[in-house]
């Protein structure tokens, strides 16, 4: 509810503090005392179009502070949520009017844009007046709170659910068919790269083993003809080691008769006769490393080439191509099971659409039901409005072609202000006295179901008096049981209903002499004066006294 409302510098209100508690208030004054502008400024608070003009002749900028404290599970702490913003438990609207017509918003000292302000201020109060457009008037909200009404918040929460499936299914239906769509246009290139990389059998690791293996048969290539040459110059005919043998037996048989002179040498050519049997074994060896077959070489080209070439057709690196050759594959596989997924999801959007056609049938049936029942009970609270010859219509309208997450049922609240005469929508159709009653009626109908924490009604008994304006305090006062309910009145009926009553009056402010409106909450004793004004006019006779008090101690 609304705790306190702060204002500082607006029109001719220079500074205002008020406090606010449960129940009923009213707000009462002679005509011009400043209602309409303390309205304004709260206005202002929740989101209204600002203007330069309501700034304090003389002063640089105005402001207005509005302070609540809805209950722990209002949906207005969702809509601080939805804008990142901090509470603990208030919700603090300040709005900054400059002279030069600029305005700042701000939601618990946390700047926000007008549109975000304004969102979190209709959560909060409902204006309903003569010429206020907004809250339970706008047919946008006529849908939902018919739904308010019926109690169809988990019918509701059914079909958006059964709407985001059948949406989802669309969704994944269409995107199934474009992939098909997509392959079918390549389903050639896709078939002849799948044999082609399926003939050629990539293999991970392959391209730098076959280089490896290239690099070493190439290189042997190179080196087998020294080797052959050193082989033969070691161990073939143009070896010296018979000559060195020769030499070594002929040293031999004389070394008996000179072993301090020969066994050096002896000894020193057997080790090098021994060291050529060692380069020869080893050359030997590396002819037989090196000896390779051509084909072989010619074998590991043929492959290592035709690697490399798909690798430049494909735009991969050769060692992608195996996972290239098993997405190609898959690929062509899902292109022939396309069909029979697109026949499987065709039957899932036509299971998801026949859910979502059985709730917004089910929720529409319930719709119909519940606007009869809200027609006759709107009905039964206007005859004592003075509107017993007006009628009020649930205007419902159910189209299948425009399914949306909240059904396919178009609804207004219509009204028929005389027999006879044509029905239309509420706004268009009711004077702004008619439709303030309309909306008292509509609003004590549904009573705390979907209704901001706090109401307020501009003067909603203009032209009225007598048991049409006690018809309308009482129900005020019904309102209140429920939710805060605020009330700008002229009507002593209403007024003595009041738990809290204000007082607005127009004086100089101080030495200065400027004229300021002044707002105070009075108490039973200036009550009873207020009331006998508001009947007698400007001159308080006993009677009008007396009269006040029957008032007061009947609404008791």
């Amino acid at each position: 509810m609304l705790t306190h409302l702060a204002i500082r510098d607006i029109v001719l209100i220079d500074r205002l503090d008020l406090a606010f508690d449960r129940g009923l208030g009213v707000l009462t004054g002679e005509t011009g005392a400043g209602k309409s502008i303390l309205l304004d400024a709260f206005a202002l608070a929740l989101g209204a179009r600002g203007d330069g003009s309501l700034v304090r002749h003389g002063e640089a900028q105005g402001q207005v502070i509005a302070s609540f404290r809805p209950q722990a599970d209002h949906p207005s702490f969702a809509a601080l949520a939805d804008f990142a913003i901090a509470h603990e438990g208030e919700i603090i609207l300040r709005r900054v009017q400059m002279a030069d017509g600029k305005t700042r918003a701000l939601v618990n000292d946390q700047p926000v844009s007008v549109q975000a302000l304004r969102a979190i201020g209709t959560s909060l109060v409902e204006i309903h007046g003569q010429h206020d457009d907004r809250a339970m008037a706008d047919p946008a909200t006529h849908r939902a709170i018919l739904d308010s009404f019926a109690g169809v918040e988990k019918e509701r929460a059914t079909l958006s659910d059964a709407h985001q499936s059948w949406q989802d299914a669309r969704d994944a239906l269409d995107a199934q068919k474009k992939r098909l769509e997509a392959a079918r246009k390549e389903a050639d290139f896709l078939r002849h790269a799948c044999d082609e990389l399926a003939t050629l059998g990539p293999e991970p690791g392959e391209e730098t083993a076959l280089a490896d293996r290239r690099q070493a048969m190439m290189a042997a290539e190179k080196a087998s003809g020294e080797i052959r040459d050193a082989l033969d110059a070691v161990g073939g005919s143009a070896s010296p080691v018979p000559a060195l043998l020769s030499v070594q037996r002929r040293l031999e048989r004389r070394g008996t008769e000179a072993e301090a002179l020969l066994g050096p040498a002896i000894r020193a050519l057997a080790i090098a006769i021994d060291a050529l049997e060692e380069s020869r074994a080893a050359l030997e060896a590396a002819e037989r490393a090196a000896d390779f077959d051509p084909r072989e070489l010619e074998r590991v080209e043929e492959r290592l080439f035709a690697l490399r070439a798909a690798s430049r057709k494909y735009h991969v690196p050769v060692d992608e191509l195996a996972a290239l050759a098993e997405r190609y594959a898959n690929d062509v596989a899902a292109l022939d099971a396309g069909e029979v997924s697109l026949v499987k999801l065709e039957k899932a959007l036509h299971d998801a659409e026949a859910q979502y056609l059985k709730a917004a049938d089910a929720l529409s049936k319930k719709r119909a039901k519940a606007a009869a029942q809200l027609e006759k009970t709107v009905m039964g609270e206007l005859p004592p409005l003075k509107l017993e010859r007006a009628k009020f219509i649930v205007a419902l309208e159910r189209d299948e072609s425009a399914r949306g997450p909240e059904g396919f049922d178009h609804v207004e609240f219509w009204v028929e202000t005389n027999p006879g005469s044509r029905p239309g929508p509420m706004m268009k159709v009711a004077s702004g006295g008619e439709l303030s009653r309309f909306m008292l009626a509509l609003k004590v109908a549904l009573a705390d179901r979907g209704s901001a924490p706090t109401l307020v009604f501009d003067e909603i008994d203009t032209g009225v008096g007598g048991a049409v304006a006690d018809a309308i305090g009482q129900r005020l006062a019904r309102l209140a049981d429920k939710v805060q309910v605020l009330s700008v009145t002229h009507a002593p009926q209403v007024a003595a209903r009041a738990a809290t009553h204000f007082l607005i009056a127009k004086g100089e402010a101080g030495k200065s002499g400027r004229i300021a409106t002044r707002v105070v909450t009075i108490d039973d004793k200036h009550r009873r004066e207020e009331i006998a004004r508001m009947l007698s006019g400007a001159e308080i006779t006993e009677e009008a006294r007396a009269a006040a008090k029957r008032l007061i101690e009947a609404a008791r």
